[in-house]
């Protein structure tokens, strides 16, 4: 079993870090945290152009026709860069959403115009944080949506929503546009400001069934798993270079006449940032084996590689930041922007301890499996 990728694979790669480091340099994010756009339009156009939004969708789709693999070398570089876009909500999401539940007649419409990158798409799953009103939860009723969904990721840009509501079937996705009638957005206060939230209030809006009623929780629990792993790799990206951001900054600062880097507290957290990084990489190669043979050990991989990502995207900024000393925590440094970062992926599709109680839950289901195999195979 090769978990490496492929000679094309890292040339893609390649390819893909030189356009990002020309057309997405930090002066350039900085305009998207510091301005009142909600992403980079312009780099969104031509990361369309280049065809990496239909990477993992058919070419009759409008796609490129590759894979996950390739999907994850890309996801791998934006996290690197970190691109203000929001690549994640309309690729990882809102594509493989349609890709996975949705007729041949809403591919055939919807696909071309997401990935062309016309259309942008947004997952509305939660309706707060904490305990919530009866009144708000999401529900269709004589075929019209009536609740709230908030925080949204990526709302301010979206054209479309893929939406979990209650029905009397029970858990059903719908498909629902941003300019509905009925339908009101309200600005949410980011930590991350290149990646907009917004709420949604639904007042008796039009929605677009999508896959079988009473399926949308087996649906969006699918979903999350493949997206978990493109997650870990965006993560992955913002890890890595963080760790080069932390040892270029140890070179290069001087204190006592001598690099910072010389001291031993600091190649302590270098060592530690190196290796939790390359544990996160054998975690989120595994993944992407996992999803790109839609492998049984999927639910498995992806929580593994979600959590061994966070953990680590989380651990490396923060030492970065202790490397860079106070500094570090100033609008002026970039570490400081990839915290952001970190912080809103870790919260993305669930936070750390929602993956872990997944991860733990799939492992009991796993052995259970095995030991009654095993019982079987001794009884017979």
């Amino acid at each position: 079993m090769n978990f490496e990728f492929s000679e094309d694979q890292q040339m893609l790669r390649d390819m893909a870090r030189k356009f990002l480091s020309e057309q997405c340099p930090m002066p350039r994010v900085r305009q998207v945290f510091e301005g009142e756009q909600h992403h980079d339009a312009e780099l969104w156009n031509a990361i369309a152009e280049m065809g990496w939004l239909g990477t993992a969708v058919e070419e009759r789709f409008g796609g490129v026709g590759m894979g996950y693999l390739e999907l994850c070398v890309i996801a791998e570089e934006m996290g690197r860069h970190m691109a203000p876009v929001p690549f994640s909500s309309s690729v990882y999401l809102a594509i493989e959403g349609i890709k996975s539940a949705g007729s041949d007649e809403q591919k055939s419409r919807l696909l071309p115009q997401l990935t062309s990158g016309e259309v942008i798409g947004a997952l509305a799953v939660s309706e707060g944080v904490g305990p919530v009103d009866a009144s708000d939860v999401l529900s269709l009723k004589d075929g019209k949506l009536s609740g709230t969904k908030w925080p949204v990721l990526d709302g301010e840009s979206a054209d479309i929503l893929l939406v979990l509501a209650r029905e009397d079937a029970g858990q059903s996705l719908f498909i629902v546009e941003t300019k509905s009638d009925g339908l009101t957005k309200s600005s949410l206060a980011s930590l991350d400001p290149s990646r907009s939230q917004s709420r949604f209030d639904f007042d008796n809006v039009s929605a677009e069934r999508l896959g079988a009623p009473g399926a949308g929780s087996h649906l969006i629990e699918r979903l999350y798993d493949r997206a978990a792993v493109l997650f870990a790799f965006e993560q992955l990206g913002s890890a890595q270079v963080t760790l080069e951001i932390g040892v270029e900054h140890a070179k290069n600062r001087y204190a006592f006449g001598r690099p910072i880097g010389s001291f031993q507290a600091i190649k302590n957290k270098l060592a530690d940032m190196f290796v939790l990084t390359e544990l996160a990489r054998s975690n989120c190669y595994y993944g992407a084996w996992a999803l790109s043979n839609d492998a049984p050990e999927l639910g498995v991989a992806a929580a593994n590689a979600r959590v061994s990502a966070t953990q680590t995207a989380y651990q490396c900024v923060k030492e970065s930041l202790q490397i860079h000393g106070g500094m570090g925590f100033t609008w002026e440094a970039n570490c400081h922007l990839y915290y952001r970062r970190a912080k809103l992926l870790s919260l993305a599709i669930g936070g750390e301890r929602v993956w872990k109680n997944k991860l733990i839950d799939r492992l009991q289901v796993e052995r259970n499996s095995t030991s009654k195999d095993e019982s079987d195979r001794a009884a017979a």
